[in-house]
């Protein structure tokens, strides 16, 4: 309807300017808003403010000439006024917003699809977790958020891939290594000073317990570092496997997953060490070895060797971001947690470096999820090992109402997730109260089969009968349904895929509760029908791109 209207506005000022009423032939792009006062019309555009200086008349007579040469040869406007300094205010009639039905219903689970990516090549990477212990409800968020965005820009016409990242090398993996063999040797009967720096939860101690029942008192026998780097390899490779597992539970699988070792073992970490000082990128003070990413931009040149040979965690993001474009990738998306935002400058400097335009890279940052029951704060420690998994919260709400709620706020913002409120049954939860439109919806047509009604197919009489005010509004709010996906996709902010289905939601209640679909005459029946089966196929859509399921029952 939009581009309906666009299209209507400027042959109008073609037309005005061929008559000699308008000086000049420049015009603007046309934009169309819906105004927030209803009584305003259904859409308004400023054109004529936008058009004043280079016209060089005042507003109200440019958009006066504008007005007059629309030809409306499909009578979609009611009417038109100009309001304020220049307003062009369109009144659409009723009859005119049907078509969004039929066009719902022919496209389907495409309907709000588009190509607007033009096949170009994404890749978004996110949770990629250190496999050094359970995933938490904050990975949750990350896990949500990553999976919708993907989601959300497939839908758009992009070619999307996944990846998890996973950091299998350096210092915390030795720390997670010596973390299960102190504790094995505790098993063994040796008294240990746990170090606080160490990970301390109770998985900790059931690796132990395995690597005891798998190698006896064997590793006492060997040198520790080798112990140690066995330990860490049993350990991790259990963590990415349960990391995998709770993934595909909460709805969530990658194309990829990549390992940071196998960068080091493919020697692409030293090709990028020799590149770089080949390339005089680096140089070596105090002992170690600096990247030069104050030249690109960052606030200080960064360490990628330390001053005792080993590389830094920098090092290998570097090949690591460097093979993501090697592999063809157009752009890059990174989702990371909040605390990780000082170190965007230096990944962003590495990448132009190697020449490539910063703004083929993004982070998304996420914040902090502060875990509710029934408002009162649940208390978590990363350093104990005391905190909610995320496959607890699985485990007690469901993957639907995670990873809705997830979505309820922009990722910027931090989230108060309650777990009492995911599990209710009651509109209070945001999951129930948008799952309970499809599943509404799906009630109502299996009554109506009960009544006779096999099937319902376009007919424009029962279409035409659709005239009541909630069901106008339900209409204009699914036909802005493909508007709102299309900003998601170019913003990567799923949350508003979520709020646009509440408001569609709240618009079907309000409807629902005041008209009657399955009404005494059949005509209007039809109607009806045809109209709550198009909300039906929103809901699907929209809550198939943030990953949750449309319920027949509840």
């Amino acid at each position: 309807m939009k581009q309906k209207i666009q299209n209507l506005i400027l042959s109008a000022a073609t037309g005005a300017y061929k008559n000699g009423e308008l000086p000049s032939s420049e015009f603007p792009d046309v934009e169309i808003e819906a105004p927030k006062i209803e009584s305003h019309g259904d859409f308004s555009t400023n054109i004529a403010m936008i058009m004043a200086s280079i016209q060089k008349m005042p507003p109200r007579k440019i958009a006066e000439a504008i007005i007059k040469h629309i030809v409306d040869h499909d009578k979609i406007l009611a009417k038109t006024e100009i309001a304020g300094p220049g307003f062009i205010n369109l009144f659409i009639n009723k009859t005119s917003w049907h078509f969004v039905l039929r066009k719902i219903h022919e496209e389907g689970a495409e309907y709000g699809a588009s190509s607007i990516g033009n096949g170009k090549k994404i890749q978004v990477e996110f949770v990629s977790s250190n496999p050094t212990g359970p995933l938490h409800v904050g990975h949750g968020r990350g896990a949500a958020v990553g999976d919708a965005v993907a989601n959300i820009l497939l839908f758009c016409g992009y070619d999307v891939k996944k990846e998890y990242y996973i950091n299998d090398s350096g210092r915390q993996i030795n720390t997670l290594g010596l973390s299960v063999f102190l504790r094995y040797k505790e098993l063994l009967g040796e008294k240990i000073e746990f170090p606080e720096n160490c990970y301390q939860g109770d998985y900790i101690r059931e690796f132990a317990e395995e690597v005891r029942k798998s190698r006896g008192n064997k590793l006492i026998e060997e040198d520790e570092a080798s112990a140690v780097n066995y330990c860490a390899r049993y350990a991790a490779g259990n963590i990415i496997d349960d990391i995998k597992k709770d993934l595909k539970s909460f709805g969530v699988t990658f194309d990829r997953w990549y390992s940071e070792q196998s960068l080091y073992d493919s020697g692409k970490v030293d090709n990028v060490l020799s590149d770089l000082r080949k390339r005089k990128l680096v140089y070596e003070k105090d002992g170690a070895l600096w990247f030069k990413t104050r030249d690109y931009g960052d606030e200080k040149d960064r360490v990628v060797v330390r001053n005792n040979g080993l590389t830094t965690y920098f090092a290998s993001d570097i090949a690591y971001h460097q093979d993501k474009f090697d592999r063809g990738f157009e752009q890059i998306i990174d989702v990371w947690g909040a605390d990780h935002h000082g170190y965007i400058p230096r990944i962003a400097a590495s990448i132009e470096a190697y020449g490539h335009n910063k703004d083929q890279f993004n982070v998304i940052l996420v914040q902090l999820v502060n875990l509710l029951r029934g408002g009162e704060p649940v208390a978590m420690s990363t350093r104990t090992g005391e905190f909610v998994t995320l496959k607890d919260v699985i485990k007690e709400v469901g993957p639907d109402a995670a990873r809705f709620i997830f979505l309820t706020r922009h990722y910027e913002s931090p989230l108060d997730f309650d777990l009492e409120v995911a599990k209710k049954k009651t509109n209070e939860n945001p999951v129930f109260y948008v799952q309970y439109v499809h599943a509404r919806i799906s009630s109502i047509v299996r009554k109506g089969r009960e009544m006779g009604i096999s099937s319902v197919t376009r007919d424009d009489k029962a279409i035409a009968m659709l005239k009541e005010p909630e069901e106008i509004h339900l209409i204009k709010t699914m036909a802005r349904y493909p508007e709102v996906v299309r900003y998601s996709a170019r913003l990567m902010e799923p949350h508003r895929i979520t709020f646009y289905l509440m408001e569609l939601a709240s618009s079907f209640h309000a409807y629902y509760n005041k008209h009657r679909v399955l009404a005494d005459d059949p005509l209007l029946t039809g109607g009806r029908l045809y109209l709550v089966l198009a909300v039906k196929k929103v809901i699907k859509n929209g809550l198939t791109l943030l990953g949750v399921s449309a319920p027949e029952k509840m």
